[in-house]
């Protein structure tokens, strides 16, 4: 709605005695008002014991507003405030403002609302104040008042103060400008917007500009922290004075607006806490400035999920109040934790889309039903495996430009299935999240596609990365000590044949991945590992300012081809069998009643955790302060984000985490393997210690631990500056 539809009296002027009252024009004007511009020469609160419904509209609808007002208050506004009779008929703002508590103290909930709809208007950078003196008379009378609607300018001129009498008791009045009535109504309108730019930017020489910030000081000390949805309930319940008839009808359609919109806002999607971190702004910024693709490379536990709602939260507000979300994840533990995050914004319950949800062909008959329609409320969580199925590419078409696509742990787009199917689609909002976007291979340019899709190269759209994140205290400090093993002899045989095969890959392929994850998991598996696990778990045990509950251990996948028993089991029961004490369980991709099982690591009634890859994306187990790593790997991506899990902040019951644990089992030739085969040997020394010199990067490391370190390099004469430079050179 615009000026234009607004019903003005014939004779444009409205006045307190009159059948058009002044009130009826600000309740109608100011909710359609997208900046305001008052030049005043005094106002007091008690204009807002009628005038609160319609301001709170104007700060619900987005408006902004500048304010020139004189230094001399009245003391009606006084006495309104803070009764103090000795007070002249003029006091100056520094008087008004000279006892702050006193002053608050004394208003009255009118008041104390005047003060709260201010300090929300300055907190959003939506209200300035200029301070002035006119002459040698030191008072302004100017009563001008600009307002405009996105299209038009109107103007107020007149004997009307902006105080409460003479809004609704004084036969007072003021005559109305709008452009569409004649060329004399253009030309006051626009003399009075260039006088009005003049004054306020200090280009008048005629005032005496003042300082803002004992105005402004005062707004913020006694202005109370109040949501929009506070200010408008506060709102409805104010001005059950006896006024006139017309006065009380008028309230009532406010009160009834008010009530419906309040509905709204308890309806519309927010973020859920008291406002977001800057950083996450920073990131919605950027988001847009790259035209709503990005990338966000975020540390595990800085809120990428958060970040990207935020997102869309905005858009909201931007966009018709539509919510239209497809989040892409990679399974099922993720799907339940966006549900949970999405239903915390407020956003409509999302439709989970898995191969498991048993009311899948009712939720997708629910989507045909809302694309015969004007659909502003579609969400949908959905794995990756899912997302390149045809049933659900047939369903949607060519209807994803509609929507935003989030896809978390977007490394996995750059996999064959789903890289094909992103590249025949459509998109005009995409995010992407990831603690490491790249993905290990590469060996068909997976990583320029990514990087493509979202428009953004490294260091992406927005970057936190995990030094920033432990430093300004969303992730824990920890300490790190590396464990040293060696391959057996038969062990390292096998490692030498899988290096020469890796280079030799099937048409298409860079390298032979096959070779290449035989050879990661003949490092993950090493039968030595399981002896520094030993040592680890008695270090724990027995050493000074350890505690063996809260373990993780990150374990290999596969079967030990020796009995045929997957490897996880096989950890577990050497574990037992020297520690018969150990309360211990497995975490696995199968693993029944998961959620009870995690709350029992939890509650500490099971002290120790093996897992395997199915903690690396969405499992979060905060409270975890130890994390023994088995199987690490030179999976850049893997190892930090399995780092970051174990990096998360956690408090309950009295209990606060203040550091972690993270132990790592490297696996290295011995020496006679070392000399034997130096070229290979050396680059398999310089992988494990490229992951070592990360951990090492942001961690407490005790001096023992660091001596540890140089004297295993010291056995094969290396140095870590050495290591370092050929890490780079490898890169």
């Amino acid at each position: 709605m615009s000026f234009k539809e607004i019903r003005f009296p014939d004779s444009y002027t409205y006045s307190s005695d009159s059948e058009h009252i002044p009130l009826e024009f600000y309740n109608a004007v100011f909710p359609l008002s997208k900046t305001v511009d008052l030049f005043l020469g005094y106002f007091n609160s008690g204009a807002f014991r009628v005038l609160s419904e319609s301001f709170a509209e104007f700060i619900y609808n987005g408006g902004s507003m500048r304010m020139i007002t004189n230094h001399y208050y009245t003391k009606l506004d006084f006495e309104n405030l803070i009764a103090e009779p000795e007070l002249n008929d003029y006091g100056e703002v520094s008087r008004l403002i000279k006892d702050l508590s006193k002053l608050k103290e004394a208003l009255d909930k009118y008041g104390q609302h005047f003060f709260d709809c201010l300090k929300y208007l300055i907190k959003e950078n939506r209200l300035q104040i200029q301070p002035v003196s006119f002459g040698k008379q030191n008072l302004s009378h100017s009563k001008q008042m600009l307002f405009y609607d996105g299209q038009d300018y109107i103007l107020t001129q007149g004997s009307m103060n902006f105080t409460l009498a003479g809004i609704v008791k004084n036969s007072e009045s003021f005559q109305v400008e709008v452009p569409w009535n004649s060329k004399v109504s253009q030309v006051r309108i626009q003399e009075q917007r260039q006088h009005f730019d003049n004054v306020f930017n200090k280009k008048h020489s005629d005032y005496t500009y003042l300082k803002r910030d004992d105005i402004q000081k005062a707004i913020d000390e006694i202005g109370e922290e109040k949501s929009i949805r506070d200010l408008l309930e506060t709102s409805i319940d104010l001005g059950n004075e006896n006024y006139s008839k017309k006065l009380k009808e008028i309230k009532q359609a406010k009160r009834e607006k008010f009530e419906a919109v309040i509905k709204e806002i308890d309806n519309e999607p927010r973020f859920p806490y008291e406002k977001p971190y800057p950083y996450q702004l920073e990131a919605y910024d950027k988001w847009i400035n790259n035209n709503y693709k990005g990338l966000f490379a975020m540390a595990t536990g800085t809120g990428k999920t958060l970040t990207s709602l935020l997102c869309c939260i905005k858009e909201y507000k931007k966009n018709n109040k539509k919510q239209n979300i497809i989040v892409v994840v990679p399974g099922k533990e993720l799907i339940y934790q966006w549900d949970e995050e999405i239903k915390n914004c407020n956003f409509k319950k999302p439709i989970l889309w898995y191969s498991e949800n048993s009311k899948l062909n009712r939720d997708i008959q629910r989507i045909r039903v809302k694309f015969h329609t004007d659909f502003n409320d579609l969400n949908i969580v959905i794995t990756y495996d899912s997302f390149k199925n045809k049933r659900f590419l047939n369903l949607l078409k060519d209807r994803f430009t509609k929507f935003t696509v989030i896809f978390d742990e977007c490394h996995n787009m750059g996999a064959p299935g789903i890289k094909r199917v992103l590249s025949s689609l459509k998109f005009n909002s995409v995010i992407g999240l990831s603690a490491t976007p790249l993905r290990l291979w590469d060996e068909n340019n997976e990583n320029s596609f990514i990087e493509d899709f979202f428009n953004s190269k490294p260091p992406y759209t927005f970057s936190y990365n995990m030094e920033d994140a432990i430093n300004n205290g969303f992730l824990c400090k920890y300490n790190y000590e590396p464990f040293f093993v060696t391959f057996n002899n038969d062990e390292w045989e096998e490692y030498l044949e899988l290096t020469k095969k890796i280079p030799f890959s099937r048409e298409g392929e860079k390298i032979n991945t096959t070779a290449a994850l035989k050879r990661q998991l003949l490092k993950d598996q090493s039968r030595n590992k399981k002896y520094a696990l030993k040592d680890i778990i008695y270090k724990l045990k027995n050493g000074f300012n350890y505690e063996l509950n809260n373990t993780l251990i990150y374990c290999p996948k596969g079967e030990n081809n020796d009995v045929g028993e997957r490897y996880i089991f096989e950890l577990q029961d050497y574990v037992k069998s020297h520690f018969s004490d150990l309360n211990t369980a497995t975490f696995l991709g199968q693993t029944k009643d998961r959620n009870l099982l995690l709350e029992d690591f939890e509650n500490e009634n099971i002290a120790m955790l093996f897992a395997i890859k199915c903690l690396d994306e969405g499992v979060n187990i905060p409270k975890t302060i130890n994390a023994i790593f088995i199987a690490s790997g030179q999976n850049y991506r893997e190892y930090v984000q399995r780092r970051g899990r174990v990096l998360r902040n956690y408090e309950s019951n009295g209990f606060k985490k203040e550091y972690a644990n993270i132990f790592d089992v490297l696996v290295l030739p011995s020496v006679n393997q070392y000399l034997s085969n130096t070229k290979t040997a050396l680059k398999l020394i310089v992988s494990e210690f490229k992951r070592l010199y990360e951990f090492m990067g942001n961690a407490t490391i005790d001096v023992s631990v660091k001596r540890k370190i140089d004297s295993e390099l010291e056995k094969y004469e290396l140095t870590e500056e050495l290591i370092r430079t050929k890490s780079k050179i490898n890169e």
